[in-house]
């Protein structure tokens, strides 16, 4: 029995900007060369958090770099090919190696005192809080009035 999914333009928009994302990370970056490898990312989020979690087979944890800028969360790192082989009696060469600079944004008022980097089994995973939302607050204008009037808004930090 087959099952039906409601096509959802949103998640396709979403993929193919993820994809977008990763082909140009990988591209020309300052001028540089294009690089040899882009890990793959997963972002997801929790109640309180949104968790980044980059795929890092074969990587020592001292060899990660991560680091929080201007609401920029660059992930960056050197795989080094741990055998030397004679090019001739290679039969096939898909692993990739050297360096790679991955940089997402963060949401608008991060803290970025509070990211937290967990590494385990090849996998990065970092977790930002979510800011905290604006709350609304309440104005009081005074008038000519007896009765004061009030205005609701939104604070903006």
């Amino acid at each position: 029995m087959a099952t039906l999914v409601r096509w959802d333009p949103f998640r396709e928009v979403a993929a193919v900007h993820n994809e977008l994302s990763r082909l140009m990370n990988g591209m020309l970056e300052n001028g540089r060369q294009t690089q040899s490898w882009v890990p793959t990312l997963d972002v997801w989020e929790t109640e309180d958090s949104l968790v980044y979690a980059f795929d890092l087979p074969g990587l020592k944890q001292d060899d990660i770099a991560v680091e929080v800028e201007n609401g920029m969360l660059t992930v960056s790192a050197k795989r080094e090919r741990t055998t030397k082989l004679d090019e001739e009696r290679f039969h096939r060469v898909e692993r990739r190696y050297g360096e790679f600079s991955r940089t997402v944004g963060l949401p608008q008022g991060v803290a970025e005192t509070d990211v937290a980097a967990t590494y385990r089994d090849g996998v990065l995973e970092i977790s930002v809080p979510k800011p905290e939302q604006a709350k609304p607050k309440r104005i009081e204008i005074k008038g000519g009035g007896d009765t004061p009037a009030t205005i609701e808004g939104t604070s903006s930090g």
